[in-house]
Parts: structure tokens; C-alpha cells; sequence
């Protein structure tokens, strides 16, 4: 088959697949109602360790933003290059979504001590959250898959024969607006924008995204500084500075073209492996684990 033969992408090919056996995953956990504090604990955790894998093989909302690229890709389109001021900006927004995040929650607290009062559980209620975590739910906004398994208690994008549909955010935005009459306008300007701007910049959500936080939050302390495990690492003897990897990087993440050699250390960087797939220096760039290289760049062009 061609996409086999292909071997600039076989890599991507591989990712896509697993992407889709993952939404598959998210979605029974979903009917199974896994809890939600528990799934932010282990999404962080893998975080800590694997380094923003679960940005770029697993998320849900990483998957619709890639198939949204192949549409344009089909169409003939031409996506557009963020200059990298504009995109360092967008990688540091996220820091200022999550502090609001959790400012919030921190207010709601302060507010509101006594958790297990009756006066609490009204007041939150009255503002559509769920005590005492809502805030911290828009974390796990981008796992919400396009077909729901069950009707969300504020509302969807919309109903078709029995069968819910929603996007990434949406039922965290009906939560917020629910009563207000701004529901479901909001949702769909949401929505449109949404699919509008990642046609024309690769992974545009990804770039300022406070779900892929942690690492780059941990590894301002030393006793972290060995996370993650799983990185990617360059020979700085074997690169040419031919500008491959920095041009097919989807979130546009210049540190594996920037630095010599040695460990690529950035929270920007998904491990999507395109830069290596498409490395034509063989063994320059090497996915590591705890040492160990699990995938690593080869001539492909012979």
C-alpha cells in the first residue's frame, strides 16, 4: 500500500491510529462515568513522566485539529506560519488559563469555608458549578469526545435521533451559561472559531492549552528536573541545520533546531515525532526513554 510505502509518514500514519483507539478509550471511560479527580491525577502524572505524550498521541481534541489539517490538506490549502514572537506568546497564555483556573477555585474556598453546608452547596449550584471542583473540569475539556454516551444535565451542542454531540469545552461552557440565554450562541461561536482557526494553523488550540502544563510547572524545581523520562535527544555532529525539523513541527517548536546537542528540553514540544520522521540525518534525532532509544531518524530520501 502507498501510506506504507511512504516512509515520511509512517510515523503519522501509526499516531492516527492510535489517536482514534484512544478517543475509543476516552469514550468508555465516559459511559463508565470514571471519576474525574482521579483522571486529572493520572493525566498530570503521565505528565510528569512521558513529558506531553498524552498531548500528542492521546488527546482527543489533538485528534480533531489533525484531521481538520488532512481536510485542508485535501483541499489544497495552505496553512499559516505564526511568526515566533506571536506563537511564544500563545505558549505562555497558557500559564495565565491555568492561574485563573485555579485562582478560581482558591476563591470559591475562601468564599465558601464550610464545604459540607447546605448554604455552600446552594451557592455553588446557583452558579452551575459542581462543588468544589468545577473550575478544575476545564482541564479535562479537551477529552470530550463528539458523540456523548449520555445527556450532560446542562445541555450539548446538539441532539440528532437519540445521539448527543458536543466538542472539546462545550459542556463546560453550557455548565458556565446554563439559564442565561448565552449558551448555546457562545458555544457555537466557540465551536466555529475553534475549527476555523486550527484549519489554518496546525494545532492551534495545543499552543496555549493549560492541560499540558505540568511539566513545564514541576520542572522549575530541582528535584524534578530529571522529568520527563521519555524525551526527545540530538546529536548535534549528525545535524546539518538543513531547518527540516523546525518546519514541519506542528505547535512550531524551534528548540530542536536551536540547540546543539543533548536533550531538547521544552513543555511546547508534543512528542508528535514528526521532526524525527522527517529527519533525513540518520540517528541525529533519537526518542529516549530513561536512556534507552525507543525511535530515532533515518536517511528516508534513499
Amino acid at each position: 500500500m502507498h501510506i506504507l510505502k511512504d516512509k515520511s509518514r509512517r510515523v503519522s500514519h501509526l499516531r492516527l491510529v492510535v489517536q482514534v483507539v484512544f478517543l475509543l478509550v476516552v469514550y468508555e471511560l465516559a459511559t463508565i462515568g470514571m471519576d474525574k479527580v482521579l483522571l486529572l491525577l493520572v493525566i498530570f502524572g503521565a505528565t510528569l513522566v512521558l513529558g506531553r505524550f498524552f498531548c500528542g498521541w492521546i488527546c482527543p481534541f489533538g485528534l480533531y485539529m489533525d484531521l481538520i489539517t488532512l481536510l485542508r490538506r485535501a483541499f489544497k490549502g495552505r496553512h499559516w506560519v505564526l511568526s515566533e514572537r506571536l506563537n511564544m506568546a500563545l505558549h505562555k497564555l497558557k500559564y495565565i488559563v491555568a492561574l485563573v483556573i485555579a485562582s478560581s477555585v482558591l476563591v470559591l474556598f475562601y468564599m465558601n469555608p464550610v464545604l459540607p453546608s447546605q448554604e455552600f452547596v446552594e451557592f455553588v449550584m446557583r452558579l452551575q458549578f459542581y462543588p468544589p471542583f468545577r473550575y478544575l473540569f476545564l482541564f479535562l475539556s479537551p477529552l470530550e469526545t463528539l458523540i456523548l454516551p449520555f445527556n450532560p444535565p446542562f445541555g450539548a451542542l446538539f441532539e440528532f435521533q437519540g445521539v448527543t454531540f458536543s466538542f472539546p469545552y462545550v459542556g463546560e461552557i453550557a455548565a458556565l451559561f446554563y439559564g442565561s440565554g448565552f449558551t448555546f450562541p457562545v458555544a457555537f461561536t466557540f465551536v466555529a472559531l475553534a475549527v476555523a482557526a486550527s484549519f489554518k494553523v496546525r494545532r492551534f488550540w495545543c499552543r496555549f492549552c493549560p492541560t499540558g502544563i505540568s511539566l513545564a510547572v514541576v520542572n522549575r524545581f530541582r528535584a524534578f528536573r530529571w522529568a520527563p523520562l521519555l524525551h526527545l535527544y540530538k546529536v548535534e555532529e549528525k545535524c546539518t541545520k538543513c531547518g527540516i525539523c523546525k518546519r514541519v513541527c506542528p505547535p512550531q517548536v524551534v528548540e530542536v533546531y536551536e540547540k546543539k546537542g543533548g536533550r531538547i528540553e521544552t513543555s511546547m514540544c508534543m512528542l508528535c515525532l514528526r521532526c524525527v520522521e522527517m529527519c533525513p540525518y540518520e540517528d541525529c534525532l533519537k526518542l529516549e526513554l530513561v536512556g534507552r532509544t525507543l525511535f530515532k531518524s533515518r536517511n528516508w530520501l534513499e
